[in-house]
């Protein structure tokens, strides 16, 4: 009789588990990373910038292979899909850093494709596009 019981309660905190673990894997899918296609333009030809979710922020991090441009003023640039343009950081910080990540603000809707925008000479060096907008889900 004691077996029973145990074997019993065994199995139902082998189905808790089971169940926990399903709905945890069903959330981490909700989130799951968006990447570009790679950038394309007159000075940016290498890299793509991938999407996360991280406490209520979405962040934008540029690929290992991305090429900085050699341009004077380099910035992020977001573009949304009615096609509204939003200048975001310099690329290029002091001692020679590199902004790769970003946290896209709360009043970009969503994201249709990120560009490389040099500011000095007032073009786009490169843009990579999301295969679809990507709604920013910040808080």
């Amino acid at each position: 009789m004691m077996l029973r019981v145990r074997t019993g309660r065994m199995l139902q905190m082998v189905l808790t588990v089971a169940l926990a673990l399903a709905v945890l894997g069903a959330g981490s899918l909700a989130v799951a990373d968006e990447m570009t296609k790679p950038f394309t333009g007159k000075a940016v030809n290498r890299g793509t910038v991938t999407l996360s979710r991280q406490g209520g922020r979405t962040m934008l991090s540029l690929s290992s292979d991305f090429e900085v441009p050699g341009s004077p003023d380099p910035h992020w640039q977001l573009v949304d899909s009615k096609g509204t343009v939003y200048p975001l950081d310099r690329l290029k910080l002091k001692d020679d850093k590199i902004n790769t990540r970003i946290v896209v603000p709360a009043y970009v809707p969503d994201i249709a494709k990120v560009q490389m925008y040099c500011a000095w000479a007032e073009v786009v060096l490169g843009e990579a596009p999301f295969t679809q907008p990507i709604v920013a889900e910040n808080k």
